[in-house]
């Protein structure tokens, strides 16, 4: 990375307060950000002394009301970027503490180990001719006040459909929502999510805050006490060029695409799979811009899909908007790459009683068929593709679809090899979708419509191989037209 000369002065707080409360920071530390540095990242270098316990940082710049925005982070002594990680809040908050047992959300508890640490601040937006004045307190803590639990086993051991949202946000990133008294808006603490989710009915969520593992110790924490509700951790790896899930990711990953440390989407895609992490794509047609910095997909190099394992179709309510993700997975599908589409609501604040954009928790639902709920489970149900995005969050549709070529059947997900003139059948299962209209699509495009009269439908349908790849997969739209369910492909040759 070429870090900007950096006109950061650290200096030894001179004042003395007469104030106990207010003590003066033992360090200041400042930086100039010009329009030059837009969309890259900068270190404030600082170095801690032996003998202290904690850590607090405030901050604030100048020029917000044109627009500008500093995220910040915090590196310790370390020489790899997981080991130096110690949290990311973005621009969602204005100061944080950190100790060995404790930390504020979006940053990581541990040993504040002297030596050389740093904050990183990236620069998501700064507008032409624009300088913005950063500056940091550090405050040196020689005492501490205030610790954490295991792996959960599989809630259900059966195998079945498993329905769940894949992502959402906290208090560790930039979920926020009303006080108890309604008075004003606060970061919405993580306990809330999941007992919205746990209400629902939902049997697993994925946990995706903004560039950050903070919420992890929290979820495995709370996960005896949410026996029926899978507890799945993430991390949405939020870049300048496309956001994207990291799920069953517990470490941080080094999200600073475009520096010299991660050139590039390839660098990051290579690290997350080396860490065990299913990688999808999210929201992948929203427009990069102020209104949401980097949300759509532009790597640049592009990036290898073969490193990728889902796409997130519909993100909340947004299922048959212009900005819609089924188009941009149709396309990949045509150029032979085979991602799971799934859906996510995106949620910020599970106590509003409207539905804003994004979504409200578990709309969409995606629905996995996996052989028991675990994580390994539900990770090895999305990864083999028998799954469906229910676009309502209903808690009984469902879709099933399965193809036979002489003693081989697969199901949504699967792939047959079928020779040159040769049938397959299709055979499709619609429940709870009375009224509605099953589509079949083919390589992307809808090739007949089959009405559904009855509670529970099943039906068979011919397809001939002309011995080029394709693939087929269902949607349904309920009475009204809308877009209900959207099926996952099976491959053909």
């Amino acid at each position: 990375m070429r870090f900007a000369t950096l006109l950061a002065l650290v200096c030894l707080a001179v004042a003395t307060s007469s104030h106990a409360a207010t003590p003066a920071p033992d360090l200041i530390l400042r930086d100039t950000i010009t329009d030059k540095a837009y969309r890259t990242y900068r270190l404030l270098p600082f170095d801690v002394p032996d003998g202290v316990k904690a850590l607090e940082i405030r901050f604030d710049y100048t020029g917000r009301e044109a627009r500008t925005t500093i995220d910040v982070g915090l590196l310790g002594p370390g020489e790899k970027f997981e080991n130096e990680f110690r949290g990311w809040s973005g621009g969602n908050k204005r100061s944080f503490t950190l100790s060995a047992s404790d930390a504020t959300p979006s940053y990581l508890s541990g040993p504040v180990t002297p030596g050389r640490w740093q904050l990183l601040l990236g620069v998501p937006n700064i507008r032409n001719g624009q300088t913005s004045e950063f500056t940091a307190e550090v405050y040196f803590q020689r005492n501490e006040k205030h610790g954490l639990p295991t792996e959960p086993a599989p809630l259900k051991s059966e195998a079945g459909w498993y329905r769940g949202d894949l992502h959402m946000h906290s208090e560790h990133s930039d979920g926020n929502c009303a006080t108890k008294s309604g008075e004003k808006r606060v970061p919405c603490p993580l306990f809330l999510t999941l007992d919205a989710a746990a209400n629902r009915g939902l049997d697993f969520i994925a946990f995706t805050d903004h560039n950050t593992n903070s919420h992890v110790k929290e979820l495995t924490a709370l996960q005896p006490y949410f026996d029926r509700l899978l507890l799945i951790p993430g991390m949405e790896m939020t870049t300048f060029q496309g956001h994207a899930n990291a799920f069953n990711l517990r470490e941080v990953v080094d999200f600073r695409v475009g520096s010299a440390e991660v050139p590039d989407w390839n660098t990051l895609l290579t690290e997350a799979k080396n860490k065990g992490a299913l990688v999808s794509i999210n929201h992948p047609r929203v427009p990069t811009g102020e209104a949401c910095m980097g949300c759509g997909w532009s790597p640049n190099p592009p990036a290898d899909l073969s490193l990728v394992q889902a796409v997130e179709v519909v993100n909340g309510n947004d299922v048959e908007s212009p900005v819609t993700g089924i188009p941009f997975w149709h396309e990949q599908l045509q150029k032979g790459h085979r991602l799971t589409a799934i859906g996510g609501s995106d949620t910020h604040d599970v106590t509003s009683k409207s539905v804003p954009p994004p979504g409200r928790i578990g709309i969409p639902t995606t629905v996995v068929y996996a052989q028991e709920l675990s994580i390994d489970g539900i990770m090895a149900g999305i990864r083999a593709g028998n799954v469906f995005v229910d676009t309502a969050g209903s808690r009984d549709r469902k879709l099933e679809l399965s193809a036979t070529y002489r003693e081989s059947t697969v199901a949504m997900g699967g792939q047959l090899s079928v020779p040159e003139k040769q049938s397959v059948t299709f055979t499709a299962r619609i429940e709870r979708m009375t009224g509605g209209t099953a589509e079949i699509i083919r390589d992307g495009k809808m090739t007949r419509r089959t009405a559904i009269p009855a509670a529970t439908h099943s039906w068979s349908f011919e397809e001939t191989s002309d011995g080029k790849h394709h693939w087929i997969r269902i949607d349904v739209r309920d009475a009204a037209g809308n877009l209900a369910l959207l099926g996952n492909p099976i491959y053909v040759n």
